[in-house]
C-alpha cells in the first residue's frame, strides 16, 4: 500500500458545515449593520481562517484592526451558537474513515478552523473515529497554505511525506500538500471547482468517499 497516512481538511472535505457558517458571518453582518451574503457564496470566502473570510465579506476590515477583531469576536459568538444545526458529514464519510483506520493508517486532520471549533466538530460529527491527531488554527502554527503544521503532524507520526495523503477541496489544501511534499487529493463535492484544485497542485481528484476510499486503498 502506497500511503501510511491520510490527513483531511475538515469544511469542505469532511463536513459539509456551510450554512452554519454562513449563517453565523452574516448574523455578525447583520449585528455591524453591514450587507450579508447569500449562503452559497461564501464557498469563496472561507477556507483561509476567520480573519481572511472577514476580509473578503467586508473589505474594510483589512485595514481596520479594531473592526477586524470585533468581527473574529463576534464571529466566534455566534459559530458557537450554530455550528451543529444545519452541518453533517458528506456522503460515506464515516465508513470511509473507519476503513482507513481498519486498514491501519494512520488518520488526521488539519484545518484552518479555530482549534477549539475543529476538535469540536471532529468529537462531534465523528464520535466513533479515533482520529490520530486533530489540528485547527491555533498560535502553534500558521495558518495553511504554509505547511509548517501539515510537517509538524508527519513528524509526529514518523512517517515520511511521501507516504501521506493530502485531502482537501480548496485551493489552500493543494497548496499546503505540495508544500508539505504529501500527494494531494482534490475532492469534487466540496466548496470549489475542479479547476481550482487542478491549478494549485492536485495530483488526483475523486468525486466521492467511496472512489476516495478505492484510491487509497488500492494505491
Amino acid at each position: 500500500m502506497r500511503f501510511r497516512g491520510v490527513i483531511f481538511d475538515l469544511d469542505g472535505t469532511l463536513l459539509d458545515s456551510i450554512a452554519d457558517i454562513g449563517t453565523a458571518a452574516n448574523r455578525v453582518l447583520e449585528e455591524l449593520g453591514k450587507p450579508t451574503h447569500p449562503i452559497p457564496a461564501y464557498q469563496f470566502l472561507v477556507g483561509d481562517g476567520v480573519s481572511v473570510l472577514f476580509q473578503r465579506a467586508l473589505p474594510q476590515t483589512i485595514a481596520d484592526h479594531a473592526l477586524m477583531s470585533q468581527c473574529i469576536k463576534l464571529f466566534e459568538e455566534a459559530y458557537s451558537e450554530e455550528w451543529n444545526k444545519r452541518s453533517k458529514p458528506y456522503n460515506g464519510i464515516p465508513i470511509l474513515l473507519n476503513s482507513l483506520l481498519e486498514a491501519r493508517l494512520r488518520v488526521g486532520i488539519l484545518s484552518n478552523k479555530p482549534e477549539e471549533f475543529t476538535i469540536r466538530c471532529s468529537n462531534y460529527f465523528f464520535p466513533n473515529v479515533p482520529f490520530d491527531l486533530v489540528v485547527g488554527h491555533s498560535d502553534r502554527f500558521p495558518r495553511k497554505p504554509d505547511p509548517a503544521s501539515a510537517c509538524w503532524m508527519a513528524q509526529q507520526w514518523e512517517v515520511d511525506s511521501n507516504r501521506i495523503a493530502y485531502v482537501g477541496d480548496t485551493n489552500t489544501d493543494m497548496k499546503t500538500a505540495v508544500g508539505a511534499g504529501f500527494f494531494a487529493i482534490g475532492v469534487t463535492w466540496g466548496f470549489r471547482p475542479e479547476s481550482e484544485l487542478r491549478e494549485h497542485g492536485a495530483m488526483q481528484l475523486v468525486h466521492s468517499a467511496t472512489e476516495l476510499q478505492d484510491f487509497l486503498l488500492g494505491a
